[in-house]
């Protein structure tokens, strides 16, 4: 075995290996309850919008992006944007490496890559900071409860032909959430992935 292939032999293995340790489980446990009084995760941003997620959760979400390459990410819950300016600011780093690799003109405004924003309620401080972005070209906003008819029907429409990476982080309600697993699960690519935010919450106290 080559060391690289033996490095990521390690690296799932170690992964493995912490899954079953219920220590560490106690432990991650613990401390989410503790430092969510604290409003952990409010406290990051990336690009300067607050993203509102922890910070594992982001380089897992940039490894996911990178292996799967999408067309157009999918996102329900905006919030102040942090996570779809991240979103996109990757799909613009894939655009860039796929050029450097072709040795392509990169024009961005050909780009095929989006990102998709669902939200109940955009207040509009959020909307025109989001707008406003370097990334706003390949962001598009819907407003919108992400569980009605005619916003499935538009994000079915936008991801027609497209390789989707799914992720929901909206309303934590089992209900909810199993609403849009069956609206938006469908879409997801080939080798892809469906990500559902915000598990924790059942550890968390009521």
């Amino acid at each position: 075995m080559n060391p690289i292939e033996q490095f990521k032999a390690e690296v799932a293995e170690n992964i493995r290996q912490i899954s079953l340790d219920k220590d560490v489980h106690a432990l991650s446990r613990i401390w989410s309850r503790e430092t969510n009084p604290y409003g952990y995760t409010y406290n990051f941003s990336f690009l300067g919008r607050p993203i509102i997620q922890y910070p594992q959760d982001m380089v897992a979400m940039q490894e996911l992006i990178w292996k799967i390459k999408p067309d157009l990410i999918i996102e329900t819950g905006i919030a102040h944007g942090g996570s779809l300016i991240m979103s996109a600011s990757m799909l613009a780093l894939l655009d860039m490496c796929e050029a450097i690799e072709s040795g392509a003109v990169l024009d961005p405004k050909k780009s095929k890559r989006k990102v998709l924003g669902l939200d109940i309620d955009i207040r509009q401080h959020n909307r025109e900071a989001i707008e406003s972005h370097p990334m706003a070209k390949r962001i598009t906003l819907i407003e919108g409860s992400s569980i009605d008819q005619s916003t499935i029907d538009q994000v079915h429409a936008l991801a027609k032909g497209k390789r989707a990476l799914v992720v929901l982080d909206s309303n934590h309600t089992h209900d909810h959430v199993l609403a849009e697993l069956r609206a938006y699960a469908p879409l997801v690519c080939q080798g892809g992935y469906c990500v559902v935010m915000d598990t924790v919450v059942e550890d968390l106290p009521k």
